[in-house]
C-alpha cells in the first residue's frame, strides 16, 4: 500500500513538506489509538532479534537514523514502525534554522536523497522537554555544534549537548561528519577529534558519579568520503579515547554513478540513499577487520531491502539504521529486514 499510495501521493509534495507532513499523520493516527494496529502489521517480537551492544539491550537490530525525528517529536509513535532505537538529533545548543530552502531534493532514478539541511533544530533544551516522557523505545541522542560557533571552541557545544541530554538518552553519538555545516568535517581530523571525545569522556564519568548511574556509551559517526589512512585513524582515537563505537556512515559528497539529471544531481549537500550502499559497507567491513572487531559498529547508508541489511551485518555491523530507505520502501522493509535476520540466523 505505501509504494503504491501513499509514497505516490507524498511525493507530489516538495521533499521537506512532505517529510513534516508525514509527521501530522503519523501523530493523528497515533492519537486516535492506530498504534496498536501499526506494531500488529509492522513489529516482529522474536527474542532471537534481540542484542545486546556497548551494553545496552535492543528488541532488534533496525534503527532510525539520526536527521529523521530531529526534535524528539515522535520517538515513540516511530517505534510502532518496529524500530529498536531511535536517533533523536542532531542537536545543538541553540536552535538554528539551517540552510537556506530549498535543501532537500528527491533523486528517483537513483532512489536517492540529497540535503543540505544544516542542522535545523530547536536545540537542545527544548528537545529535553520533550524527551521527559517515558519512552517506548531505546533513544540515542546525536550532538553537533552551532554553526557560528568556531571549531576552536566547538567543545564548549558538544559539551553543553551533552550535559542537558544525559538523563534523558540512552547513548549518545557525536556528529562530526556532516558535509552542511562550514568546516564540520574538519574535526575529524586526529588532534581535535580525540580532544572533544577526551572531553566528552571526562563529563560522561562526571555525569554518572552524580546521578549514581552508568556511564552513557559514546559513539562516533564518521563520513564515507574518508581515506583508507584516516580510517585507520580513526580506529586508533577510539582505542586512545575508549569511546563504545562508529556509526558508518554520514552522506557523502560524492556523486560517482548517478543516474539522475545533471542539475539535480550537482545539488550541493550529502548524498544518501542507494548509491551509498557499496562505499558504507566497504567502510563498515575495513574498520571491522582493521581492527580485529574491537568496537560495536553500527552499518547506515544505502538500505532499502532485506539483502541490503544483510550485507551490512555480514560485513561487520552489530546494528543497522534506516533513513532513506524507510522514505522510499516505507514501513513494511522493517519487517522484511526483521524476517530475513531470522532466516539467516544472524
Amino acid at each position: 500500500m505505501y509504494k503504491f499510495v501513499i509514497r505516490p501521493i507524498m511525493f507530489l509534495l516538495d521533499a521537506e513538506t512532505a517529510h513534516y507532513f508525514s509527521f501530522t499523520i503519523i501523530r493523528f493516527f497515533s492519537r486516535i489509538g492506530f498504534g496498536p494496529v501499526f506494531r500488529k502489521l509492522f513489529v516482529i517480537n522474536d527474542e532471537r532479534l534481540q542484542r545486546e551492544v556497548f551494553g545496552l539491550k535492543f528488541n532488534n537490530p533496525i534503527g532510525l537514523a539520526a536527521g529523521f525525528d530531529k526534535d524528539a517529536k515522535l520517538y515513540n509513535e516511530f517505534s510502532d514502525f518496529g524500530f529498536g532505537f531511535i536517533e533523536i538529533g542532531t542537536l545543538t545548543p541553540k536552535p538554528q534554522a539551517g540552510n537556506p530552502k530549498k535543501r532537500l531534493f528527491r533523486l528517483l532514478d537513483d532512489d536517492a536523497i540529497i540535503n543540505r539541511m544544516g542542522f535545523n533544530n530547536s536545540g537542545v533544551f527544548d528537545a529535553v522537554e520533550r524527551l521527559k516522557k517515558k519512552h517506548r523505545v531505546l533513544v540515542g541522542g546525536n550532538i553537533g555544534k552551532n554553526k557560528v560557533t568556531a571549531n576552536k571552541d566547538a567543545v564548549k557545544d558538544y559539551l553543553i549537548c551533552f550535559d542537558a541530554l544525559f538523563d534523558h538518552v540512552d547513548y549518545f553519538v557525536v556528529n562530526v561528519s556532516s558535509p552542511n555545516t562550514p568546516g564540520l568535517r574538519e574535526l575529524q581530523d586526529k588532534k581535535p577529534l580525540t580532544d572533544i571525545l577526551k572531553k566528552l569522556k571526562r563529563a560522561n564519568t562526571k555525569n554518572a558519579n552524580a546521578n549514581k548511574t552508568k556511564e552513557k556509551p559514546i559513539l562516533l559517526k564518521i563520513a564515507p568520503d574518508l581515506t583508507n589512512n584516516q580510517l585507520l585513524d580513526i580506529i586508533d582515537i577510539v582505542k586512545t579515547t575508549k569511546i563504545d563505537g562508529i556509526i558508518a556512515t554520514n552522506t557523502t559528497i560524492s556523486r560517482k554513478r548517478l543516474k539522475s539529471h545533471l542539475t539535480l544531481a550537482e545539488e550541493k549537500g550529502g548524498l544518501s540513499g542507494k548509491p551509498l550502499a557499496p562505499r558504507s559497507t566497504e567502510v563498515i567491513q575495513f574498520l571491522s577487520e582493521k581492527s580485529n572487531k574491537a568496537f560495536p559498529i553500527i552499518g547506515v547508508g544505502g538500505i532499502h531491502s532485506a539483502s541490503d541489511a544483510i550485507e551490512k551485518l555480514e560485513a561487520g555491523a552489530d546494528l543497522i539504521q534506516l533513513y532513506t530507505g524507510f522514505v522510499y520502501e516505507g514501513p513494511s522493509l522493517l519487517k522484511q529486514i526483521n524476517k530475513a535476520i531470522l532466516k539467516k540466523e544472524l
